[in-house]
């Protein structure tokens, strides 16, 4: 089988979208337009990609690191004029196929990649074109096919007769050749047309009229969207959004109300999960089996084990474990571990720490660079006082341990294994083991005091 690699049009200034961001990372569903393009290319095998860079070209080098290699059109003077800047890629790949692809278009899936692929190589195209029919074809270029329905030429909207206007079958964008015969077609393309660019689409009819084998493969209008303004980019996230949703449900996910619902596109959720609306669950995020996550919810970049509960709460860059219960109202921080059977209650905080097995910190809370053992029991308004002003220190909360109503942990403290520490106290020494810990002062009751106030 031929080898195939790709090369990805990314140097547009894309005007429309009235932004200083290159129009290719923008972001649909939590990544770039062309980071989707891109892991469609690997899932569907193509493992050499080449991007066409140009406007920003170092912010989009920046972000994409060595995802792709790189081609730099300092001109734009369209597409045909960006696949001549490859020239030199094409030359070693003569024998290859040269899938072209554009780097707005987040949408065509690999399998789509897959089926140009293997159409153009079956039927033995010289070059095979990816269209579609459009109920509104405005501003894509039109396929024109003769008599007998083979493909004639691709003509852009600006350059279309009246006739050819009325077209609704357009262009993707999206082609596939033999190397050697792009590279030669690509020296008869001349730019006397009305933008006077250079047309990709003329290799087409340049081919045509040499006699060689000019093939095409329909897909979905929604397989070939590309995003040109804000409107276009929020339709393009919807139906990503959709797919997303609908794919989690196909695999034993439940969603209350799956438009009302934001999945990231590399989030897995595991089998009779519950989500509720108005949840967004973003970056790289793995949830388990048998999960609850009601509604309002935020959760990035966290591993959350099996049938825990989130209730109406943030977590973000953590670990959540088996049976754990978040909420509602509770913030997780990065870099936090919460243990088994956990229950991190309302207006609980959580940085930089690790809760053990069976430990409750039920509400009004804040936990920050501690380590806090098994079945350890946190009373309300407990705070872990971290930070003394240039520094921020550990407190470490031993097994078994029950720390009362208001008590303030200052760090570094160490409340060691069985200890008791009552309501009310300011920890500033460790306190050892299976004892109990008061600071603070005695009650005094003076009699008759109000008396002092009396006329």
């Amino acid at each position: 089988m031929k080898e195939t690699i790709a090369i990805i049009l990314a140097a547009g200034q894309g005007t429309r979208m009235k932004s200083n961001i290159p129009k290719v990372l923008h972001k649909v569903c939590g990544k770039t337009l062309i980071d989707h393009v891109l892991d469609n290319c690997q899932q569907a095998s193509v493992e050499q990609k080449f991007i066409i860079v140009g406007h920003k070209h170092e912010e989009v080098k920046g972000s994409l690191g060595e995802k792709a290699q790189y081609i730099l059109q300092e001109e734009q003077l369209g597409t045909g004029h960006a696949m001549m800047q490859a020239k030199e890629v094409l030359e070693k790949n003569r024998d290859s196929n040269v899938i072209v692809l554009m780097g707005d278009a987040p949408l065509i899936s690999s399998s789509t990649i897959k089926k140009i692929i293997h159409a153009h190589n079956t039927k033995k195209n010289n070059a095979t074109v990816l269209t579609a029919t459009s109920k509104n074809p405005h501003g894509y270029g039109r396929i024109v096919r003769d008599h007998e329905e083979n493909l004639l030429k691709i003509v852009e909207q600006k350059d279309a007769s009246d006739r050819e206007i009325k077209i609704d079958e357009i262009n993707s964008g999206v082609y596939c050749f033999n190397g050697g015969d792009l590279l030669l077609a690509l020296d008869e393309i001349k730019n006397d047309n009305v933008q006077g660019e250079y047309y990709l689409t003329d290799v087409i009819e340049i081919m045509k009229n040499s006699g060689l084998k000019v093939g095409v493969f329909t897909t979905s209008e929604e397989d070939i969207k590309a995003v040109n303004s804000r409107i276009e980019l929020a339709g393009v996230e919807k139906i990503m959004k959709t797919r997303i949703n609908e794919k989690l449900m196909d695999q034993g996910v439940t969603f209350i109300d799956p438009e009302h619902t934001y999945i990231g596109s590399d989030v897995s959720i595991g089998t009779d999960t519950i989500v509720y609306p108005g949840v967004i669950i973003e970056g790289k995020t793995s949830i388990g089996n048998n999960c609850v996550i009601h509604a309002n919810s935020r959760i990035k970049d966290c591993i959350i084990d099996n049938e825990v509960e989130i209730d109406n709460s943030t977590v973000l860059a953590s670990k959540v474990m088996n049976n754990a219960k978040i909420g509602p109202y509770a913030y997780v921080r990065p870099n936090c571990i919460i243990g088994e059977r956990v229950k991190i209650g309302d207006f609980v905080e959580v940085k930089n720490s690790t809760i053990g097995n069976d430990t409750k910190a039920s509400h009004l809370t804040y936990i920050g660079d501690a380590k806090v053992g098994d079945r350890v029991n946190l009373g309300c308004g407990v705070v872990f006082v971290n930070y003394d002003g240039q520094y921020k220190h550990e407190t470490i909360v031993e097994d078994d341990c029950f720390v009362g109503c208001n008590v303030n942990l200052i760090a570094p403290a160490n409340v060691k294994k069985g200890s008791y520490v009552a309501a009310g106290s300011t920890i500033t020494e460790s306190v050892e083991e299976n004892s109990l810990a008061i600071a603070r002062c005695r009650q005094v009751n003076k009699k008759n005091y109000n008396k002092k106030f009396e006329l």
